[in-house]
């Protein structure tokens, strides 16, 4: 499976694009996490999420295909194109890198148990 996954969905004249990347935390823990960013096709992601940390690149792997089923199931494909929300996504994690051992929102610790 590859550590990223772009998506889009063509609906009521719009598409829509989901883009999903496992990637290390900093400070060689072993800790990974999933960020997606989704919105319109051309246009800046409209949200941001990350789902983790998690223990090895494989566990972050596996939620990445559970969320990938459940959004074909929704009438996504997979799209081809380059990532476009490559910034966004790079500069999520580096505001999770910097929030260190801090209270990390709805970050989930160990979100496989």
């Amino acid at each position: 499976m590859s550590r990223s996954l772009n998506l889009t969905r063509h609906c009521l004249g719009l598409d829509t694009r989901i883009e999903c990347v496992v990637l290390p935390l900093a400070g060689n823990a072993g800790l990974w996490t999933l960020i997606c960013a989704a919105g319109i096709a051309g246009n800046q992601p409209s949200t941001i999420k990350a789902q983790g940390p998690f223990h090895g690149p494989c566990v972050a792997e596996g939620v990445l295909i559970e969320i990938a089923e459940s959004l074909f199931d929704m009438g996504y494909d997979a799209c081809d194109e380059l990532p476009i929300w490559r910034l966004h996504i790079q500069a999520e994690l580096r505001r999770l890198n910097n929030q260190g051992g801090r209270q990390l929102g709805n970050y989930m610790f160990r979100p496989e148990t």
